[in-house]
């Protein structure tokens, strides 16, 4: 699976920001796909002790959520850590990672924000410039925007706004447990969204999709520092 739009990694802060201004113009909000037969989760995790990180990209059936691939890169971060600017320090690794899938998926979750960001380019969103495909953004915790508590059922869920623009919904992915961040990445949008969210849950506060990544990475993770 290559990208079908690239740009250089090698950027100082300063660049990156530039570079968001300039992508921010490709993003589009409107559902990109008619069926969804095959969806993809990423995720990617970090040492604390130095600068590797483990990035996963695992692709599922759809809606059976069975595996049908997994690919996994281990590299050292380049980009230093600036809020906002993320994607510049986790993009490599994930590309690489997404270069080596065969079997593509038609929409791809991210552990990470979509619009949900101040230059409304997160992760997920970036990404799918990239790479051309329907994104979606599901973090566990909120970068910028207001909203009111979601009801505690499982479903439920409110919308999150930033100076009044609807940039995604806090969803309650299950009873009782704190809700996670939803927002459209590209080539799709919220109501779709939050729908696909709700079915890759499989009990758990996490979508299957980026649930399994992130178990992945962990896993990588832990390996590496134990031997």
């Amino acid at each position: 699976m290559k990208p079908v739009f690239s740009h250089s990694w090698d950027l100082s802060p300063q660049e990156a920001i530039k570079l968001q201004e300039e992508l921010k113009e490709k993003i589009i909000l409107k559902k990109g796909f008619s069926k969804i037969k095959r969806i993809a989760g990423a995720d990617i995790s970090f040492s604390k002790k130095s600068n590797r990180a483990y990035a996963a990209v695992i692709v599922f059936s759809f809606p059976e959520l069975e595996i049908l691939e997994e690919e996994y890169t281990i590299g050292n971060l380049s980009f230093p850590y600036i809020p906002g600017l993320l994607t510049f320090r986790e993009g490599p690794l994930l590309i690489e990672t997404f270069k080596k899938i065969k079997i593509e998926p038609d929409v791809i979750i991210f552990d990470g924000q979509g619009i949900a960001h101040p230059k409304r380019l997160g992760l997920a969103t970036h990404m799918g410039i990239l790479l051309d495909k329907p994104t979606i953004g599901c973090a566990k915790s909120k970068l910028i925007g207001t909203y009111q508590e979601p009801e505690r059922e499982k479903g439920s869920y409110s919308l999150l706004k930033d100076d009044g623009e609807i940039i995604g919904a806090v969803l309650r992915t299950k009873e009782d447990v704190s809700p996670v961040f939803v927002s459209p990445g590209h080539k799709i949008d919220l109501k779709s969204s939050i729908e696909i969210v709700l079915e890759c849950l499989r009990g758990y506060r996490l979508p299957e999709p980026t649930r399994q990544a992130h178990l992945l990475v962990n896993k990588l993770r832990i390996k590496e520092l134990s031997s």
